[in-house]
């Protein structure tokens, strides 16, 4: 990838931010805290310098290293998936009709009987405003 010239971060002014912000691996759940509001700060921007974005993008690769070894989220299947975004939303199993069709559909996709089509999936994901990659597996 080739950036503009223009999108190229100024030394000098990605240096004062590196020296204000002094970013490092993180170690504790309070450095991590202060590493996300940093992040969150910059993000609140309407527009960023580049040397901006940059600290941005080192700032998430920190936090990502540090959430995944202390915060690992375990692998579920795609109908524990449903069935936590269910409850999360306080839904039960008739308020799934108009993604599965069926009231039969939709017990045997969460009985474990029947697995989800592609349309299920795309469905419960604009549902529930997810990533479709949370109902893929089994």
């Amino acid at each position: 990838m080739s950036e503009r010239l223009a999108d190229k971060p100024d030394t000098k002014k990605y240096g004062k931010l590196l020296v204000r912000l002094q970013p490092q691996v993180i170690r504790t759940d309070h450095e991590n805290d202060r590493r996300i509001q940093e992040l969150f700060q910059l993000r609140e921007k309407e527009h960023l310098t580049p040397e901006e974005e940059k600290i941005a993008e080192l700032l998430v690769v920190l936090i990502d290293q540090y959430e995944e070894a202390h915060f690992p989220i375990p692998d579920v299947s795609p109908v524990e998936m449903i069935l936590f975004l269910m409850d999360q939303h306080d839904l039960k199993q008739v308020d799934l009709k108009d993604v599965f069709g069926t009231d039969s559909i939709t017990s045997a996709v969460l009985n474990r009987k029947r697995a989800l089509a592609k349309a299920h999936i795309k469905k419960l994901a604009a549902k529930f405003h997810v990533s479709p990659a949370l109902f893929f597996g089994d």
